[in-house]
């Protein structure tokens, strides 16, 4: 019989790529989603015939467990968050309620239903925060600057407790930046290659952003997934960092991403301040070591390759063009 893997947030870029690679592997694949008036499911329109959803939300316990006594699943992926830095800066309660405690009553509702079915839960490397260490490695302290990295701080640790309480089988991913062409318009990487787009199209002027010297390490969200179902295949859960080893500045970005319309970012891109943070982490690296050699896992996309491809996909998106780089990626 198929294995059977839940996503929470699977309409999210992250979620709609796992879900491709595990329909590629032959697995059923099931989804849990909030119940909204105009739900977005663009992400997954190419395999919503094959991903039956689930109603639920991660702030509401008792939805939760009904979800997983009818999904009933061998793999569990909680990949929902709020995870934007304006809206959980401005809504920092509900991004507790959600990345925190939603996290902790997933856990729970699966210590009541299927205990034995195994978890993978996505951390970030937010949650390092202003830490002196660099590379950040599975050892580097956390010292997290921001509602959403202090959530996740919960949720990590609350993973690990469950795990050693409770016999139970979750993996925590602490997952850098990545990146794709399904990264939603309000991150600042799609800002970029949105605004390219067009600028080029001459459909705008110019570009404004924030903190241009904030350094990230940033990969494919394709690659990305790989590690998180590779990680459930271990016989042992554990703490991984996922990243690139690399680290490129924001102004870096777009360079590379004007660069393939053949503009120079200086002539369009405006500072403004309205678009930094409160507390900005400047620099993050990770340190992918024990993904590589427990996992076998590494990043297959180059930095330059994943700003050529979500620059194409939004020049594809303005000509009226199905995105070549949104089609499922191969495994």
């Amino acid at each position: 019989m198929p294995k059977t893997a839940f996503i929470t947030g699977i309409t999210g870029q992250d979620g709609s790529y796992l879900a491709e690679l595990l329909l590629s592997k032959g697995y059923q694949v099931l989804g849990l989603v909030r119940r909204l008036s105009s739900p977005n499911m663009g992400r997954i329109a190419h395999i919503i015939n094959r991903v039956p959803l689930i109603e639920g939300d991660l702030t509401d316990q008792s939805s939760l467990v009904a979800a997983l006594q009818m999904a009933q699943p061998d793999e569990i992926y909680n990949l929902a968050a709020q995870s934007f830095a304006r809206a959980y800066w401005e809504q920092p309660l509900l991004t507790a309620e959600v990345s925190g405690l939603g996290a902790l009553r997933l856990f729970e509702a699966v210590r009541q239903t299927c205990k034995n079915a195994k978890v993978f839960q996505a951390s970030t490397s937010e949650m390092f925060g202003k830490t002196d260490e660099f590379p950040q490695s599975e050892k580097t302290r956390f010292h997290p600057v921001s509602p959403y990295a202090c959530a996740k701080v919960f949720a990590h640790h609350s993973a690990i407790t469950y795990r050693e309480s409770y016999g139970m089988f979750i993996c925590c991913g602490i997952l850098f930046n990545h990146e794709s062409p399904r990264r939603g318009i309000e991150f600042v990487t799609r800002k970029i290659t949105d605004g390219v787009a067009k600028i080029s199209k001459g459909l705008a002027k110019e570009l404004r952003l924030g903190n241009l010297e904030a350094q990230r390490d940033w990969g494919f969200a394709g690659d990305y997934v790989k590690a998180m179902w590779l990680m459930l295949q271990q016989d042992q859960p554990e703490e991984y960092v996922i990243a690139t080893g690399e680290m490129h500045s924001v102004a870096e970005f777009a360079d590379l991403a004007f660069k393939q319309v053949g503009l120079d970012w200086r002539d369009y891109t405006v500072v403004d301040e309205r678009f930094e943070r409160p507390v900005d982490v400047e620099r993050m690296a990770g340190d992918a070591t024990k993904a590589r050699e427990r996992l076998s896992w590494k990043p297959e996309v180059s930095f330059p390759q994943l700003v050529e491809m979500m620059v194409q996909a939004d020049l594809a998106l303005l000509s009226g063009r199905s995105p070549k780089a949104s089609t499922p990626f191969q495994v």
